[in-house]
């Protein structure tokens, strides 16, 4: 469908396109029916998505602990650091206690008043009836937070306190904190930021903070039902439990979004529970490629702060050489990305690659 540079498709159209081609491989049998009992002692993908019948929850619970399935997930904005204004922010920690490693955008009392009206009258991404939730207390939105009162957000996630601006001597009157997102430093979270809001709502109302009127987004915020376990502390690089090497997860369950990511994951699931069929064993894609640095973020990103996501730029390793460009850079690791995944794809057992 039409998207501007965006990849975007009809989703029932596009379902029932999926849901025909697996019915007409003769090599595949469709059951219907639902699962709640998950044996242990065969090799089984578990590729459930995020609507997981309350049974088979209870089941995956069973086999991963409780404590590793989760059925929410918040997930805050996240901007590219060199489309952040750094003459309008500063480096602080709160109350100067370790590093400096926080980017902070300062809110004027005016600033401040002006995003707050902007925030409560946006437009909220219309809920679905099984999406309806009752948020837990820890990860509210930051629109209801702000629907709390006209200072909740100056005690809550906009909390200026200990934040001393070195311009002024003075903590401003509130202000956003951006957390580094990775290594390298070119992507940062809007610290506490995860909302429900339209993403075109997000663009406008994000764009108000001083620093970040420019912003380009790698990721805008999101709250949503979804099943979802602990893959880094959970998986295997060949998205395998550590716990059981029959059992496998794909799909948004192991902690992916997108329709692409999730077949993706899935057709890889697949090819190394059939690599344990026949007893041997293969490496799974290269890391730097897409697929691959996706199913290393499913595995090895930090288990504390585990959030799905969809393949970005920001998952992919950085290039050996810097390029400041940002266009070149992305085409740079487009063409890494192929090169080294057709080379893998070349290595792979003939009957695989069919």
């Amino acid at each position: 469908v039409p998207a501007g540079h965006a990849l975007a498709v009809d989703r029932t159209a596009f379902s029932r396109k999926v849901t025909a081609t697996l019915s007409q491989e003769p090599l595949v049998t469709v059951i219907r029916e639902e699962v709640t009992r998950i044996g242990e002692d065969q090799i089984t993908i578990i590729a459930t998505g995020p609507l997981t019948s309350e049974r088979l929850s209870q089941e995956i619970a069973r086999l991963t602990g409780s404590a590793q399935l989760y059925f929410y997930d918040s997930i805050s904005p996240i901007v590219e650091a060199d489309s952040i204004d750094t003459s309008k922010v500063y480096l602080a920690a709160r109350y100067q206690r370790g590093t400096a490693d926080y980017i902070n955008c300062p809110l004027s009392r005016e600033a401040y008043e002006r995003f707050y009206d902007a925030l409560v009258a946006a437009q909220s991404v219309e809920k679905k009836d099984w999406e309806k939730l009752n948020y837990f207390e820890s990860c509210l939105p930051i629109e209801e937070i702000a629907r709390r009162g006209r200072d909740t957000l100056r005690f809550g996630p906009m909390k200026p306190v200990g934040l001393k601006d070195p311009r002024t001597g003075q903590p401003p009157y509130a202000v956003v904190q951006l957390r580094q997102e990775n290594l390298r430093a070119d992507s940062y979270n809007l610290v506490g930021f995860q909302n429900h809001l339209r993403f075109g709502e997000q663009e406008r109302i994000l764009r108000l903070i001083p620093g970040l009127e420019n912003a380009r987004f790698l990721r805008y915020g999101q709250m949503h039902r979804n099943t979802y376990i602990n893959g880094p502390l959970l998986l295997r690089q060949t998205l395998e439990i550590k716990s059981n090497a029959q059992i496998f997860f794909a799909g948004q369950i192991c902690g992916v979004e997108g329709y692409v990511e999730s077949i993706a994951t899935g057709l890889l699931a697949g090819m190394h529970a059939a690599c344990r069929v026949e007893g041997i064993r293969r490496e799974g894609p290269p890391r730097a490629s897409a697929l691959g640095s996706l199913v290393h973020y499913v595995t090895q990103a930090d288990a504390r702060n585990f959030q799905p996501a969809n393949i970005t730029f920001d998952l992919l390793p950085a290039l050996s050489v810097p390029v400041r460009d940002r266009e070149q850079r992305h085409r740079l690791q487009c063409r890494s990305a192929l090169e080294e995944f057709d080379r893998w794809l070349e290595e792979l057992n003939p009957a695989m690659r069919t």
